[in-house]
């Protein structure tokens, strides 16, 4: 954590993330505990390693499929919808320690509706967490549906329409406050995920025209591993409405691509939700001094800071700022201005955009006096 004066600030700064795994946040400690209680033996590290030398394995992966090894294997530790429940509580908990606001959660059901676990049942352990993260700590949340790009895109199409079928993205649950007036859908969108470079945007246009046409929200991951073209065609194939990772947008690459990119990017105010403890684990980068946060900033593209998968990669949402914040020295007003982006590029509620961007300012106007900033 960092030792900086502005870290009692980050703390308490309210945060929106968007990046976020849900699977990707089972600690080892959980892992092993649900792994006992269902019957699940774990082939992992030669099988059976303590919590020590799995924390010490998760510090060594090699790249993305590296880590996926180990995160589907994890996933069979999850079996009945107590357990998704727990995972999702947990995660809550923790995030509203570190004062996040809203999270937009990803989860992937193919992962686990190939070991028999049904789609029901997922949704319904990972609503009565949100429904509880709601009404007993004030975050909001939306959930957002992933399909496993190294699948078949047709069993993506399958998916979504037994999600839409089943009313998910038009069904409701309670918002915790006007339960006789205002519902919202059991799922807030659908997103692309796991192994990028082999499987192109241009397979998913189906998927992606089909969820268009049901008006679901669209997200993709895109330009983390992949090129910078991947991110262009995500937006213009896939018709996604933000970008996950999109590092690639920035980093050095096809510069004509990346520049008429980031000019879009700007001008259509796509956003990026961008994950720097991830690109650094997954070695997408150096260390987080190669993170492109200026460029970011002095572009003005629109971008989130999120944990990703924060049981593997070392922190969660407040890790990551406090990363930033050693390697770049931002000022109140400028984490106040990325705060503020990431609200405006939320999926919530208009209202709940606004009850939480006055948080920030009240929060960043405290701070910027007492730390002497204009």
């Amino acid at each position: 954590m960092c030792q900086t004066a502005l870290h009692p600030f980050l703390e308490v700064l309210p945060k929106c993330e968007h990046h976020m795994h849900i699977e990707g946040s089972l600690e080892p400690e959980l892992l092993f505990e649900l792994a006992a209680k269902n019957g699940i033996a774990l082939p992992l590290a030669g099988g059976g390693p303590g919590l020590r030398a799995l924390r010490k394995r998760y510090e060594a992966f090699t790249g993305l499929d590296d880590f996926l090894g180990y995160y589907y294997v994890a996933m069979s530790a999850l079996v009945d919808a107590s357990d998704f429940e727990r995972l999702a509580e947990a995660y809550f908990r923790r995030a509203a320690r570190q004062n996040v606001r809203h999270a937009e959660v990803s989860f992937d059901p193919q992962a686990h509706s190939a070991r028999g676990v049904a789609l029901s049942t997922v949704i319904e352990g990972l609503t009565a967490a949100r429904e509880r993260a709601k009404r007993e700590l004030g975050i909001s949340s939306v959930l957002i549906m992933c399909v496993l790009r190294h699948l078949p895109p047709a069993e993506g199409v399958a998916l979504f329409e037994e999600a839409r079928d089943a009313g998910y993205f038009g069904g409701s649950v309670s918002d915790g406050k006007n339960d006789d007036k205002e519902k919202e859908p059991v799922l807030g969108g659908i997103g692309l995920d796991s192994s990028e470079k082999p499987f192109p945007p241009e397979l998913w246009t189906e998927l992606y025209g089909a969820a268009k046409k049901a008006g679901v929200r669209r997200t993709a991951h895109a330009g983390e591993e992949g090129p910078a073209q991947y991110i262009v065609d995500s937006l213009d194939m896939m018709d996604a409405q933000r970008i996950d990772h999109g590092l690639r947008s920035v980093l050095a690459g096809d510069e004509g691509v990346t520049d008429a990119l980031l000019a879009r990017l700007v001008d259509q105010k796509v956003m990026l939700t961008l994950c720097p403890l991830s690109n650094v684990r997954l070695r997408c980068l150096e260390s987080v001094q190669d993170f492109p946060l200026r460029q970011l900033l002095d572009r003005g593209v629109r971008f989130s800071i999120n944990s990703d998968d924060p049981a593997y990669f070392g922190g969660y949402i407040l890790e990551n700022y406090c990363a930033l914040q050693e390697a770049f020295g931002l000022s109140v007003r400028e984490w106040e201005g990325i705060a503020k982006g990431a609200v405006m590029g939320s999926w919530c509620a208009d209202r709940r955009k606004w009850e939480i961007l006055s948080e920030i300012e009240a929060v960043a106007g405290e701070w910027s006096v007492e730390l002497g900033e204009q």
